[in-house]
């Protein structure tokens, strides 16, 4: 999405996005992904899982990564909101097959809210059960520096975007270097 519009840059490092993550993850973190996700009308739900799948079991008592979402269409149930299991991250372990008729609880929220929640949470795309509603959200993935990000910016990103963006959006697409990744003892960019 990075390479579609600034507008995903401004999400990216918004400012309370940013406050999230330093209380959460600290300071440098990564920008993983960034994705759009949308449920049309008949979409079933999505496999329950959570996003710290990349972290060995048990999994340590901090979160590694944050999701950020933000709700381009209202979220309800009927439409496919985002479903989550309450005090899943305290498990500190995905999901497995017996996990699978665990209870869920929508994310219900108006259009333009921010959702944040960590890592460990067990999660998955509700069942759009409309005639007409699409629900539309744009996910994105932040995680500690000692991961390898899901997108590969380095090869993915429009070169142009890299003279235009902010320090901020540089480090957390590791371009610039806050502690890790140097090149000859210094930062990238």
């Amino acid at each position: 999405l990075l390479n579609r519009d600034l507008v995903f840059a401004d999400l990216a490092e918004h400012p309370i996005v940013l406050r999230l993550g330093r209380t959460m993850l600290g300071w440098p973190a990564l920008l993983s992904n960034i994705s759009g996700n949308i449920t049309h009308p008949g979409a079933v739900r999505g496999v329950l899982h959570a996003d710290q799948i990349f972290v060995p079991e048990p999994w340590p008592s901090l979160p590694q990564g944050l999701n950020i979402l933000w709700c381009i269409d209202e979220f309800t149930a009927a439409n496919g909101a985002t479903e989550v299991a309450l005090g899943s991250h305290n498990l500190h372990r995905n999901p497995n097959r017996a996990d699978a008729d665990t209870a869920m609880t929508p994310i219900v929220a108006p259009a333009g809210t921010l959702i944040a929640f960590e890592s460990r949470l067990w999660h998955r795309s509700g069942t759009n059960t409309t005639n007409n509603q699409t629900r539309a959200g744009v996910f994105s993935f932040y995680t500690t520096p000692s991961y390898r990000t899901q997108e590969n910016w380095f090869l993915s990103l429009d070169p142009a975007l890299q003279r235009y963006a902010s320090d901020t959006l540089l480090t957390l697409l590791a371009y610039k270097s806050e502690g890790f990744g140097l090149v000859y003892g210094e930062a990238p960019l």
